[in-house]
C-alpha cells in the first residue's frame, strides 16, 4: 500500500525522473493501455493528454493545475486571434497573449530578479510574497508560506510553446486547433513537457491525426536513443558531476589552477551528456507511442564557429530565438550595427531565459558578443583566404570550443564572483608539480569525461554503424543490450537520482 501511494502521489522528496523505477512502471501502465487505444485515435489522444497531466503532477505537484490554466487559456486565445478579421484587433489579441504568457515566467521565474535590482537602484525594501499561496490559503485552507515563490518545473518550456503557438496563429503560418483534447495533449506531451524540446504545433498537431504506426525500426532507434540517453546521464553526467565537478565549482580556492581547468571541461561534457541525455530519452519514448520530435543536440563541440555551435546545441531553443526574437528585432536586415546589437539582445535574454541571475546575463553575453565578433571577422579577407581554410578552421574549432567552455563557467558557478574566482586560479595558479597526484586521486572521473569527449568527437559513420549494429539485432540481444546497460548503470550509481540540470529552467 505504501508503495502504491508512492507511484500515485506527489513526493518532492523523490522526483519523477526518467532515471527512477517509478517512471518506467508508470511508462509500462502508459504502453499497456495504449496498446489496447492506438486504433482509435481520439481516445488514443485523450489517454496521452491525461497520463500527461498525471506525469507533471507526479514531477510537479499541484502546479499541474497552472498547467491546465496555460492549456485553457492558450487554446481559447488562440481561438480568438484567428477569428478577428481585421490586423489591428489581431495584433491586439496576440499582444495581450504574449503580455499574460509572459506574466506567468515574471512572476515565478524573475520576481526575485527585479525586485532585487528595484531595491538595488531605488534603495527600497521590496519584499517578495507569493500572492497565488496566499490565495490558495484564503479559498481552499491551504497553509503554503507567502515569502517564497517555488518555480514550477518546465515552465519555460511550456510557454515558449505556447507562445509559439499563437503567434503562428497571428501570422496565419498554422490553422488554430478546434479540439480542446488534441491542444491540451500538443502543449503536455510528457516526454518533452519539463526539459524540451520545444516543439512547434506546426510540426506535434499533424501528428495527432496521423494512425499510430510503428516500423521495426523505429522501434529499434527509440529503444537505442533511450539506452543512450541513460548512459549518458546515469554513467557519464551524474558521476562526473557528483566525483568531481560539484566538488571543485562549489569552493573553487580549495582547488588548484589545473582542478579548475579540468572541472571546466568536466562540466562541458556533464552538461551536454544531462541535456542531450534527457533528449534521447525523450525522443525514443515518443518515437514508441508514434510520435517525432525534433532534434535538439547535433555534437556541438565540434562547432566550428559560436553560430555553428547554436546550430548543434538546444536546437529548438536557438530556432525559437532566431524565428521569434531575433528577426522580429530586425535580424541582419538593417545594417551591420544593428545586427551586432540584435545579436546581443537575443543572447542576453536567451541567458535570462536560464535564470533570473546577472551569471546568466554574462553567459548570454559572452555568446552575443562572440556572435557579433564573428559576424565581424566574415567581412576581413583573412575569413575568404583559401589559402589559410584548413589552418583557419582548426583554430577556429578550438577557439570555439574553449569560448562556451568558458562561458559554461558563469552558467554553473554559484555566483559571477565564484566564476571570476574559478577564472583567477586557472590562470595564476596551475600547481603543476601537483598534476601527477591529482591525475592519479581523480582518475576514474577524468577517465570517463574524456570517454565521453571521445564518443562525442567520433566521426558520424562510425555512430552510424553501431547504431545500425543495434537495429540489426534480434529482441533478445536488445533486451540483452538493455539489461547490460541497467547492470552498468547499477555499479557506478552511488547516491540518490540526480535530478536533469534543465527541470530547473
Amino acid at each position: 500500500m505504501e508503495y502504491l501511494q508512492h507511484l500515485l502521489f506527489y513526493n518532492p522528496e523523490q522526483p519523477f525522473l526518467f532515471t527512477s523505477l517509478s517512471f518506467w512502471i508508470f511508462f509500462t501502465f502508459v504502453l499497456g493501455v495504449f496498446s489496447l487505444l492506438y486504433p482509435y485515435r481520439q481516445s488514443r489522444n485523450g489517454f496521452l493528454f491525461a497520463a500527461s497531466l498525471f506525469f507533471y503532477y507526479k514531477t510537479g505537484g499541484f502546479f499541474v493545475f497552472l498547467l491546465l490554466i496555460s492549456i485553457l487559456f492558450n487554446y481559447f486565445w488562440a481561438l480568438q486571434i484567428e477569428k478577428q478579421r481585421k490586423k489591428t484587433k489581431r495584433k491586439i489579441y496576440l499582444t495581450l497573449g504574449v503580455i499574460l504568457n509572459l506574466s506567468l515566467l515574471l512572476y515565478f521565474k524573475y520576481n526575485y530578479f527585479l525586485i532585487d535590482l528595484c531595491n538595488t537602484i531605488f534603495n527600497t525594501h521590496w519584499q517578495v510574497v507569493d500572492y497565488l499561496s496566499a490565495l490558495s490559503n484564503v479559498l481552499v485552507g491551504s497553509d503554503f508560506t507567502l515569502d517564497e515563490i517555488i518555480l514550477p518545473v518546465g515552465i519555460s518550456f511550456f510557454t515558449f510553446q505556447a507562445l509559439s503557438y499563437i503567434v503562428d496563429v497571428y501570422r496565419k503560418k498554422i490553422k488554430a486547433v478546434h479540439n480542446f483534447i488534441d491542444f491540451g495533449f500538443y502543449l503536455s506531451f510528457f516526454p518533452q513537457l519539463v526539459a524540451g524540446p520545444i516543439v512547434r504545433a506546426s510540426d506535434f498537431i499533424p501528428q495527432l491525426k496521423q494512425h499510430y504506426q510503428l516500423s521495426s525500426k523505429e522501434f529499434s532507434l527509440g529503444l537505442f536513443l533511450i539506452i543512450n540517453g541513460l548512459i549518458k546521464k546515469m554513467f557519464i553526467s551524474d558521476y562526473i558531476s557528483l566525483q568531481f565537478v560539484d566538488r571543485v565549482f562549489e569552493n573553487p580556492s580549495l582547488y588548484t589552477g589545473f582542478e579548475n581547468w579540468m572541472a571546466m571541461y568536466a562540466y562541458a561534457i556533464q552538461i551536454y551528456c544531462d541535456f542531450s541525455g534527457y533528449t534521447d530519452i525523450a525522443i525514443g519514448i515518443a518515437a514508441i507511442l508514434g510520435f517525432k520530435l525534433p532534434i535538439n543536440f547535433n555534437s556541438p563541440y565540434k562547432a566550428k564557429s559560436i553560430s555553428d555551435f547554436w546550430h548543434r546545441w538546444h536546437i529548438s531553443l536557438s530556432s525559437w530565438l532566431r524565428d521569434y526574437l531575433y528577426i522580429p528585432l530586425g535580424g541582419n536586415r538593417k545594417g551591420h550595427s544593428r545586427t551586432y546589437l540584435n545579436l546581443l539582445i537575443t543572447m542576453l535574454l536567451g541567458g535570462l531565459w536560464h535564470g533570473a541571475n546577472f551569471k546568466f546575463l554574462v553567459w548570454g553575453g559572452i555568446h552575443g558578443g562572440s556572435l557579433a565578433l564573428e559576424k565581424l571577422y566574415q567581412q576581413t579577407p583573412l575569413a575568404h583566404n583559401a589559402k589559410y581554410a584548413k589552418t583557419m578552421r582548426i583554430i577556429s574549432i578550438i577557439l570555439t570550443f574553449h569560448i562556451v567552455c568558458f562561458a559554461w563557467i558563469f552558467f554553473r558557478a554559484s555566483s559571477l564572483e565564484v566564476g571570476f574566482e574559478m577564472f583567477n586560479l586557472m590562470f595564476t595558479h596551475i600547481g603543476w608539480e601537483y598534476i601527477p597526484s591529482i591525475v592519479a586521486n581523480y582518475a576514474l572521473p577524468l577517465a570517463i569525461t574524456a570517454l565521453g569527449f571521445t564518443f562525442h568527437w567520433l566521426p558520424y559513420r562510425i555512430k552510424a554503424w553501431y547504431r545500425f549494429g543495434f537495429y540489426k539485432l534480434p529482441i533478445l540481444g536488445k533486451m540483452s543490450a538493455l539489461l547490460l546497460v541497467l547492470l552498468l548503470i547499477y555499479q557506478v550509481q552511488t547516491s540518490d537520482l540526480q535530478a536533469f540540470i534543465y527541470f530547473q529552467f
